[in-house]
């Protein structure tokens, strides 16, 4: 886990702006810092690549990048899991390595392969990769959008970067804020932060995940998708099905455990993380270390599942509980550093497990990312798996589980019907939680300026996989990886998340509908392929609480300081969104959930507009 930049074009960058860009990534990359620069023969243009590293497999500094095999170099930042497989396969093709590194497998592989090897790759990455034969820069990222890569190409040249405050350094040129995307996040939240070809800056894209772009002497982007998620289900029995859920989720956090440093467990009181970190300890025989968080708010409070799991493996445990205390000076610090406002509350607190993390050493982390996608984890799944099942022999039994099991837990009224997508498999309104109030607020003069729409990408007939697929690649999940990522790399701490296994994810998305949710429970596949690994306390419980906390956790909102700095009507956000409608929702006592999500967006965006415009 690294921090990369690099730059492409007809002026090199100055000294100051690379030794600036090394600075700004520092916490990506403590341990080393490197820089090459690269004249193509009888070229106009010129290419830079920075690294700074985390060493984390072979500490040695032969390891170091960039990294060169003759001519062609490197700048990677992620995990390639199975290099130890693909070195061994290389080998055997006549190559020699002269590191124990994954960095020179990867190298070694495209050298060997040409642009193909990302289909051989298991793993999590960014990479800027120079081929001096075709004279092309090629940038990569992982299949699941796992590691950040920004590019931003303008007269001149490309630069990209592991960060967006990353390519301001070294182009000397501070981006303008795409208030847009500022409002996408403010009053439809932030499962829309990934629905468009958009950043909080205007001119600053992402590398899509499982795209490859390559950019040749004429400054030409070409952009190519490897990998496309297939569903297509196979006849397979209920048993062979749950064995091979065991089977490649074993085999997921075994790949993942390959570290040359100590590796620790985020642990919440749900199935997910448990999962994960019960399989290390029981079935690998790893002396496990988790971290968790304790919020006083009893809606968020899963001490006892997680002391459950705790007491289950005998695993050396640490606890952090969250305090108001200098809340807005930690929410002004992880802004600056993410580039951009915190999502949810819930990401907020997650910087602090990465932070007692480090404290204790380690440099790995593992955390439960995607199982909710994967598996199904969510109350509407319940529904539409109901949908899905409307003509199958089961689907009387399923309605009853519901009922009997689920409905009692349902806090949103419009999820509480079990028919609701049979009535109408439209139903999306839940997704962008009270956003038809909320786009109300925008003022009249901007109201038609900016498109704030719905949108579903189609991946299958299927309405339960596609609504899980758009959540793994659009609406959830990218959130989450964006989140921790920079959480995690704040404090120098990598982290790995085993449910984003493409052998793992190919076969749950293989198997028939009606293994999903059985007998009332989400997640059955997970849930029975973990049984006698994981305690029944936490395998068992069928609520779900997710990691999350209370905004009044955090913030104290009847402090005058809080309100006077926030609500000041000639704030930037005032221009967009209508003053008095917020006044009314902060002098609102009892605030439910969703209001209490916009006044958090508020507060970033207050914090982000003030650092960067």
């Amino acid at each position: 886990m690294c921090g990369i930049a690099g730059y492409m074009g007809l002026t090199e960058p100055s000294q100051e702006n690379v030794s600036d860009t090394m600075e700004v990534l520092k916490n990506r990359g403590p341990d080393y810092r490197g820089c090459c620069h690269i004249k193509p023969e009888n070229e106009l243009i010129s290419l830079t690549l920075i690294h700074t590293r985390l060493a984390i497999i072979d500490l040695d500094p032969r390891a170091n990048q960039p990294f060169k095999i003759n001519g062609f170099s490197i700048v990677f930042n992620g995990e390639i899991y199975n290099y130890l497989e693909l070195r061994h396969e290389l080998i055997s093709e006549g190559y020699e390595f002269h590191t124990n590194s994954d960095t020179e497998v990867l190298l070694t592989a495209y050298i060997h392969f040409g642009l193909g090897f990302v289909d051989k790759l298991e793993g999590m990455w960014s990479f800027g990769l120079w081929d001096p034969r075709k004279q092309l820069l090629i940038l990569s990222r992982d299949r699941f959008g796992e590691k950040p890569l920004y590019y931003r190409q303008d007269e001149s040249g490309l630069y990209f970067a592991s960060e967006v405050k990353a390519i301001t350094s070294l182009s000397g040129s501070k981006p303008a804020i795409n208030f847009e995307q500022v409002l996408r996040y403010n009053l439809l939240g932030y499962k829309s932060l990934y629905k468009k070809d958009q950043t909080y800056f205007s001119g600053i894209r992402e590398v899509p995940n499982a795209c490859t772009i390559t950019v040749g002497m004429d400054m030409r982007i070409s952009e190519n998708r490897y990998w496309r998620p297939e569903f297509g289900q196979v006849d397979i029995s209920l048993a062979d099905a749950i064995d091979g859920a065991r089977h490649f989720l074993t085999e997921s956090v075994r790949l993942r455990m390959r570290s040359d440093v100590p590796v620790a467990f985020c642990l919440s009181g749900g199935v997910d993380s448990a999962a994960l970190t019960s399989i290390a300890s029981k079935t690998l025989g790893a002396d496990v270390n988790t971290f968790s968080i304790i919020d006083s708010d009893p809606r968020y409070n899963e001490y006892e599942n997680i002391m459950h799991t705790v007491a289950d493996l005998g695993c050396n445990h640490h606890i952090v509980r969250i305090s108001e205390s200098s809340t807005i000076d930690r929410l002004k610090e992880q802004i600056a550093y993410h580039d951009a406002p915190i999502a949810t509350i819930s990401y907020f607190v997650h910087s602090l497990l990465s932070e007692k993390m480090s404290e204790n050493g380690f440099k790995v982390a593992f955390s439960g990312t995607a199982a909710d996608e994967l598996f199904t984890g969510y109350y509407d799944h319940f529904l539409l798996h109901l949908y899905q099942l409307r003509n199958h022999k089961e689907y009387q039994q399923c309605r009853n589980d519901w009922q009997t099991h689920i409905s009692g837990f349902v806090r949103n009224p419009a999820l509480s019907d079990p028919d609701l997508y049979i009535k109408n498999p439209g139903y999306r309104d839940h997704v962008f939680d009270n956003a038809s109030e909320f786009r109300t607020w925008l003022n009249p003069e901007h109201a038609g300026q900016f498109d704030l729409g719905y949108t579903e990408e189609t991946y299958c007939e299927s309405l339960l996989r596609n609504r899980m697929l758009n959540e793994l690649f659009h609406e959830a999940t990218p959130v989450i990886l964006h989140e921790d990522d920079m959480n995690s790399m704040r404090h120098s701490v990598e982290n790995r998340s085993p449910y984003l296994d493409t052998g793992l994810f190919d076969f749950v998305y293989s198997l028939p509908e009606e293994f999903l949710i059985r007998e009332g429970y989400g997640k059955y596949l997970l849930r029975e392929a973990v049984k006698g690994i994981l305690n029944d306390k936490v395998r068992l419980d069928r609520r779900k609480k997710g990691f999350n906390a209370s905004i009044h956790s955090i913030v104290d909102f009847q402090d005058r300081n809080v309100r006077d700095e926030f609500l000041d009507p000639s704030s930037e956000i005032f221009r967009y969104i209508d003053h008095g409608k917020v006044m009314g929702l902060v002098d609102e006592p009892g605030l439910p959930n969703h209001y209490s999500k916009f006044l958090f967006s508020l507060i970033n965006t207050q914090i982000f507009i003030g650092q960067f415009q």
